[in-house]
């Protein structure tokens, strides 16, 4: 009898691993779709986007890498879920490492967009050892010197509770003409602009709102200096954009400074959606980035 409990016992032990496994953790303020074979590679989307901002990257990618497309509950027409309330993006950085760690990914590469990459240098901040590398694209450390040059997170809170208001405010018709304003400023390809145009009417007001919250008084300037991993910091340069067009090189070396041995890309000719406006150059950049 005591023999057969024994084997009984040391059969189970070898299935323990794979039970583990299976029961790892599913993600609730993100969907994921896996694609490929190789290395891991997680890509994650900016603010009210899509994961599809991705296809072409994923499509020249996933014959070598094994692709992880990040879809944020609420973006894009996507289910709530775990953003139903709260905070957004503290919590989706952290759910993404825990991600990292049921999967057992080796210290996969993340590329984000915009409120993605905020998401990706948060996880290289404040998760050592989590991922092996990072390209932040057309995202700063601290969104809101954007607004203005000297703002401190508890300077701009007052401002980025207004705007969060002012976003649940509005009717669905000021929205709506809101986004497509905005869309022309931030896509300068007419068909990356109706792609983004429509992820952004199909989000969640009240994600979108928390998330440009948790952005706009999200700063990781101080952080910067214990970031331990290869980043590349890909931004975009236009004439029409004005006088961001004249300053784009020195804002984004001042505010990466502190980051050691960090990487700045410049890619000429795009707005924000650098991979719907530039995809060959953006491309280029990308196969530099993971060699």
């Amino acid at each position: 009898m005591f023999r057969t409990m024994k084997r009984v016992l040391a059969l189970l032990s070898l299935f323990l691993p794979l039970g583990a496994a299976a029961q790892a953790a599913e993600p609730t303020r993100f969907t994921v779709e896996v694609r490929g074979r190789g290395p891991d590679l997680i890509l994650i989307p900016g603010l009210a986007s899509s994961a599809a901002v991705w296809r072409d990257t994923a499509a020249r990618l996933e014959g070598r890498y094994r692709v992880h497309l990040i879809q944020v509950a609420g973006f894009a027409g996507a289910p709530v879920a775990g953003n139903a309330e709260g905070a957004v993006v503290v919590p989706l950085a952290d759910e993404i490492v825990a991600y990292i760690a049921d999967r057992r990914l080796d210290h996969p590469a993340v590329i984000g967009h915009s409120m993605g990459g905020f998401t990706a240098l948060l996880i290289a901040a404040r998760h050592p050892g989590a991922v092996g590398r990072v390209m932040i694209v057309d995202a700063l450390p601290f969104f809101s010197v954007l607004i203005n040059p000297a703002a401190t997170a508890a300077g701009i809170e007052p401002q980025a509770a207004a705007f969060r208001d002012a976003v649940l405010g509005q009717s669905p018709e000021a929205f709506a003409a809101g986004q497509e304003r905005t869309m022309m400023t931030l896509a300068k390809s007419p068909a990356g602009r109706a792609d983004a145009l429509a992820w952004s009417l199909a989000t969640d007001r009240g994600v979108m709102a928390r998330t440009t919250y948790d952005v706009m008084t999200g700063d990781l300037r101080g952080e910067l200096a214990g970031i331990d991993v290869p980043v590349t910091v890909v931004y975009a340069r236009d004439p029409a954009m004005g006088f961001f067009y004249g300053v784009a090189d020195q804002l984004y070396g001042a505010n990466y400074a502190a980051l050691p041995g960090v990487r700045l890309r410049r890619v000429d000719g795009a707005f924000h959606f650098v991979m719907l406006d530039q995809p060959e150059a953006f491309a280029a950049e990308v196969e530099t980035f993971l060699k």
